[in-house]
């Protein structure tokens, strides 16, 4: 990026500009400034490129949605079914396994699709698993707004079997998280903070891009830390819940690449910028549906 002069009638007029490939063309963009360089020019130059990866990232995101749902309305309903079968097979094994589960990808397969539970492990890991298929459905067909008592339910529902002392309930106490470096808010802070991120959602849900919406419901939620465990689990629902009502592909955060993905989320948070996060969402998310691009 640059700053480029031009001359117009005799004075000097400041740009931006930045230089983008696409494909094998590279293509400029440009930002008026004015007729002197602004003082807060940093700043300036880094909404320049957040704003110009945005406008690329949504035209790629869009196209995966426009291909995806060609594909899907010809595919027979029985193999649909299947599809979306694989999906929270794939999905319950990797947002458990990122908490902590024991349970293999195929013994999480075993159990979710032909019933036959592992002997050798933690009757809670089962539960659990069996629990967050169900919520999953549940959460596809769920067509009311988001809100907190739905959001309550949903964690009920998770862990009433396995952890009854926590379930569907806001916590009360201080929290951590195992190697981070954010400490959660503390408990008297999580009402307010609900109640403002449950407005935050009424106020954007039909205003920001969806995938945008997806990824930052998710990182507030996460960021609020709201239950005395399952927060990660909950929030990968609701943000499936909003792609899904969105009529985009939904997304699964995988195991494999929970390094990043924890990276991408404490950053975010430690340094209370938003786009660390979505930039990494937004790129894995292109990367999973790369086929349909």
């Amino acid at each position: 990026m640059r700053i480029k002069e031009k001359l117009l009638k005799g004075k000097i007029y400041y740009y931006l500009e930045h230089s983008m490939r696409k494909g094998k063309k590279i293509q400029k963009k440009e930002k008026y400034l004015g007729g002197k360089i602004p003082s807060d020019i940093e700043k300036i130059k880094k909404d320049f490129v957040d704003e110009l990866y945005k406008e690329k990232w949504y035209v790629d995101v869009d196209k995966i949605k426009k291909n995806f749902s060609k594909e899907q309305r010809e595919l027979p309903k029985s193999i649909k079914e299947k599809e979306l079968q694989n999906f929270a097979t794939r999905f319950t094994y990797n947002t458990q396994r990122i908490e902590g589960s024991t349970l293999t990808r195929r013994e999480t397969a075993d159990l979710l699709e032909k019933g036959i539970a592992p002997k050798s492990k933690p009757m809670r890991d089962v539960q659990e698993a069996e629990a967050h298929r169900d919520l999953f459905y549940e959460v596809l067909k769920f067509k009311k707004e988001l809100a907190l008592q739905v959001v309550l339910d949903w964690h009920w529902n998770l862990f009433n079997k396995t952890k009854p002392d926590i379930a569907g309930k806001i916590r009360k106490y201080q929290v951590g998280i195992s190697g981070s470096k954010f400490m959660p808010p503390s408990p008297v802070e999580i009402n307010p903070m609900l109640t403002e991120f449950f407005q935050w959602y009424k106020k954007n849900s039909d205003k920001l891009h969806p995938i945008e919406l997806a990824a930052l419901v998710h990182l507030k939620l996460v960021t609020i830390h709201p239950f005395g465990d399952g927060n990660g689990r909950i929030t990968r629902l609701v943000m499936n819940f909003v792609l899904n009502r969105k009529k985009y592909p939904l997304f699964d955060i995988q195991y494999v690449g929970r390094n990043s993905y924890y990276n991408a989320l404490e950053r975010s948070q430690v340094k209370k910028d938003d786009k660390i996060f979505l930039q990494w969402f937004v790129k894995r998310y292109i990367k999973e549906y790369k086929l349909y691009l």
